[in-house]
């Protein structure tokens, strides 16, 4: 960006601590999962975006069902804009119903079945229903070409840029589809931030039923690792296991993707192993409080000279257990800005940088709207810019 403020006063210097109830010793502490059980694994903090382990984060794969967390987060999306509203139905067209109808994971869809969004989104991420991901893009776009095109379209919206979706449930398309670690994480960072109570209804749950079918969620973490509740497990032939997962733990939240695991068995065993590591090999920090304004931002012809920069939510930062760290903040924006500006509108970046570890970014979003100037607003303004 090309405006960087200065540092917000000093650097912070925070301390993390063991846990007094249970220290760990080498031989307790949990491992990180190997390279043969988890060629690409990585690990951030959901809020201060730090990255806590990285291995092989850029590398492109075929993400089979994970890519069914882009569909939900296109559906949150669309429910936010009011496109889309859990108790629509859709109707299951007979193209689909004979194209999907029993092919790999499945919700077991009848022939012009009437289903609502709010029943196949939860097909969609508890069961991985390709059946239901593609009657969901069929009936909320129109057609599967529009519904891609708008995935691909949120995808690059949101900075993942090495990422591409030629489906809506990541069934084998010869490679046509691929992500890297990164981008999942990018993925599942921003859509629990932008929509943790949704995030909170559709994912997370042990099993789903409909039609009178009960299934399980083969989600390998969740109601086995303390604080998990999702995110997606993926298998097919061409792709072979991986995971993007993610938990909470006494307001600590953090994101994991492992991929290419050569069984379903090594995936399990590294995701878990990976989020328990991460969890005792940090301490969580509070950084800046909900709704607390973290700086300013300059404005240009508008009715304000600047305008207040928020973080969507808390912003915590991880720190290496056991030791104290400086960490120094600035906040980066293109500027100055220029009018109008409407609240909420993500305008700058916080960025964290801590001794030893890669920089980190957090969104800010504007705290007000900030309408453009007035005449008399643009003289005065002129004015004070004289002696600022």
């Amino acid at each position: 960006m090309r405006n960087l403020v200065t540092s917000m006063g000093a650097a912070l210097l925070l301390a993390a601590t063991p846990s007094a109830a249970q220290p760990r010793t080498a031989e307790t502490a949990p491992a990180i999962p190997s390279s043969d059980d988890a060629p690409i694994a990585y690990l951030i903090d959901a809020t201060s975006g730090q990255v806590l382990f990285s291995r092989d984060p850029d590398r492109r794969f075929m993400p089979a069902s994970i890519t069914k967390t882009m569909t939900a987060f296109l559906a949150f999306e669309w429910m936010e804009e009011g496109r889309l509203f859990p108790q629509q139905v859709y109707t299951v067209r007979p193209e689909t119903f004979r194209k999907w109808n029993r092919v790999g994971s499945t919700m077991f869809l009848p022939q012009d079945a009437r289903v609502t969004v709010d029943d196949l989104l939860h097909g969609v991420t508890t069961i991985s229903a390709n059946d239901g991901a593609v009657v969901l893009a069929e009936g909320a776009a129109g057609s599967l070409g529009d519904w891609l095109a708008a995935m691909n379209a949120k995808a690059q919206e949101i900075g993942m840029a090495d990422s591409y979706f030629g489906t809506p449930n990541g069934w084998m398309d010869e490679g046509h589809t691929f992500v890297t670690a990164h981008d999942l994480a990018l993925l599942g960072r921003t859509m629990i931030a932008r929509h943790p109570s949704k995030y909170r209804h559709f994912f997370g749950a042990e099993g789903f039923e409909y039609n009178g079918i009960a299934q399980r969620n083969h989600d390998p973490i969740t109601g086995v690792v303390r604080g998990a509740d999702g995110i997606k497990s993926g298998f097919t032939n061409q792709a072979g296991y991986g995971f993007l997962g993610s938990a909470q733990r006494n307001g600590q939240r953090l994101i994991m993707v492992v991929a290419g695991s050569p069984t379903g068995k090594a995936r399990n065993k590294a995701s878990r192993e990976l989020m328990e590591w991460g969890f005792a090999a940090f301490e969580s920090e509070p950084l800046v409080g909900r709704g607390k304004i973290v700086g300013t931002a300059r404005v240009q012809d508008g009715a304000s000279r600047a305008v207040g920069l928020q973080a969507l939510g808390p912003v915590r930062v991880a720190i290496p257990n056991g030791r104290k760290q400086a960490v120094s903040l600035t906040i980066a924006y293109e500027g100055p800005l220029q009018a109008p500006i409407a609240k909420g509108e993500e305008i700058a970046e916080l960025v964290i940088s801590i001794d030893g570890m890669p920089e980190s970014r957090v969104p800010l979003v504007a705290e007000s709207d900030v309408a453009e100037a007035n005449p008399l607003q643009r003289i005065a303004n002129g004015i004070l810019g004289w002696f600022s």
